[in-house]
């Protein structure tokens, strides 16, 4: 259940290779463009590997503006090439809805990889990103959503993994997967159940976008949210406080942050590795014995 493909081509090359494309979070197009590059490119850095490569992908309705999808495909170039990726080619289709992302090729050493299978009891858990955009992304649809409150959610969503992959590796990290579509309790869940472990993952210590929570109460709930929820209630326990963190949980992710598990003696390692780079250093929770796959919230 990692998060992008490997093959091994020698014993100094492994080729990483994922895909993923979906429909517009935001209005404007090139910022569309940009966000679904930076989300496709992520799954390379979860592994601890570097894109090398792209291809666009592209789902396009009939008698669509072509001088729109162009901008689409600049946002999605520009955010590649700041991660140093060409995009060498691409495909279109026509198809009822528009979607957009990338096909990204990566490469790392075999044994620097960095899968979701290797976390172990004692670790630390952080997160590099706040949650949040699904709620904010609902609210946008709505027109519910305050100028200033998507102009964070944007920002977050444009920025790059690279530089929270760096200090992953720095720092000697076991296990990593990004947060996206299934949630941090979905991705937490697939990490923790592929390494054999359990998660304790502490709410009060969520990095949350600013009226993400006001926005739960009332009532902007992604229909992916729900879901996810569903999907996890056999495997989630403990204390469900008020005010909307627990929704937090689940909430679908665009261009999520990476969910890290490190030995706790490389914990101060990794904290000051990511604060060198100016990434948010947020230690959510712990990796412990239990039911595999199972998280206990706090």
């Amino acid at each position: 259940m990692d998060d992008a493909g490997v093959f091994r081509l020698d014993e100094e090359t492994a080729l990483i290779q994922t895909v993923d494309f979906f429909t517009p979070v935001v209005d404007d197009p090139s910022t569309f463009g940009a966000i679904s590059a930076a989300n496709s490119l992520s799954d390379v850095y979860a592994m601890g590997g570097r894109p090398i490569t792209a291809l666009g992908i592209a789902c396009v309705p009939d008698d669509f503006d072509m001088d729109v999808l162009g901008l689409i495909l600049r946002g999605g170039q520009e955010k590649a090439h700041e991660a140093g990726v060409p995009v060498v080619g691409g495909h279109t289709v026509k198809a009822p809805e528009l979607k957009f992302g990338l096909a990204v090729t990566g490469i790392a050493h075999p044994d620097r990889l960095v899968t979701n299978a290797g976390a172990q009891s004692g670790d630390r858990l952080y997160l590099t990103k706040p949650l949040g955009t699904g709620v904010i992304s609902t609210a946008v649809k709505s027109e519910k959503c305050p100028p200033e409150v998507l102009d964070e959610a944007i920002e977050v969503m444009l920025t790059l993994n690279a530089a929270a992959a760096e200090a992953m590796l720095e720092a000697g990290a076991v296990a990593c997967t990004d947060v996206t579509g299934f949630g941090l309790g979905g991705h937490g869940h697939q990490l923790a159940l592929s390494s054999g472990v359990a998660l304790e993952i502490n709410l009060a210590a969520l990095p949350v976008l600013t009226g993400a929570v006001d926005m739960i109460g009332e009532g902007l709930i992604p229909g992916g949210l729900a879901t996810n929820r569903k999907f996890l209630e056999s495997w989630v326990s403990g204390t469900s406080p008020t005010g909307g963190q627990i929704e937090l949980l689940y909430d679908t992710q665009t261009s999520g942050g990476l969910l890290i598990s490190i030995p706790e003696s490389g914990a101060a390692a990794l904290e000051k590795a990511l604060m060198e780079r100016g990434v948010p250093v947020h230690q959510i929770g712990r990796v412990v014995e239990g039911r595999p796959g199972s998280i206990t919230i706090y």
